[in-house]
């Protein structure tokens, strides 16, 4: 998949699954420290102890075999050939902490199937041009190619406040609006569960 940025730069977007061959991008990307302060996009999939225990390394490594399994847990976007974004997308019975219902506001809606998109992650020289509602996009079209129907995210709803981007890791209401999604339900002020339908 390949597009334009906004009109504020000049660079081509792609996007694809996270592979084994795609993980050294996904290092140059998160950077020596994981991410978001050695997550390495575990803390959904782990119990907050095991998430603790292996941060940083731990954590590196664990997701690794996740992407060597041939799993895929996540588009990474690039901007003229340089990763720049990622977004996590798989089916909700691969992240423990939603499969086990351990995060209350965000406790299953109903028993349909669904798939989930947990996290973001920009470079920092790239936010503020569209790309969270790019990897959204590309999510979406990797989700329906794999058969899924409906998928369910948890956006920060900020509310006219200014957030820190760490606090908007599962991404921002305005982007998955843009996308096409529909808030079902929420517990919680800031938290809407928004959901995707995807017709065939």
């Amino acid at each position: 998949m390949t597009r334009r940025l906004d009109q504020q730069t000049e660079a081509t977007f792609e996007a694809h699954s996270l592979t084994p061959d795609r993980w050294h991008d996904l290092e140059q990307l998160f950077g020596p420290s994981g991410a978001y302060a050695g997550c390495w996009c575990m803390w959904w999939r782990v119990a907050g102890k095991d998430w603790t225990a292996c941060r940083g390394e731990g954590n590196r490594t664990a997701f690794k075999e996740i992407v060597d399994s041939g799993e895929v847990p996540g588009i990474l976007g690039y901007a003229d050939g340089r990763p720049v974004g990622w977004c996590a997308i798989a089916p909700c019975d691969a992240y423990m902490r939603l499969r086990e219902e351990r995060v209350r506001i965000f406790k299953r809606v109903d028993d349909k199937p669904v798939w989930t998109i947990t996290c973001f992650y920009i470079d920092r020289n790239y936010r503020n041009q569209g790309l969270m509602l790019k990897l959204l996009e590309a999510a979406l079209s990797y989700a329906a190619s794999q058969g899924a129907t409906i998928v369910e995210g948890y956006p920060l709803d900020t509310a006219g406040d200014h957030k820190a981007p760490s606090s908007a890791y599962t991404g921002l209401l305005s982007a998955f609006q843009k996308a096409g999604f529909v808030e079902v339900l929420r517990r919680h002020e800031g938290r809407p569960i928004m959901r995707y339908f995807i017709t065939k």
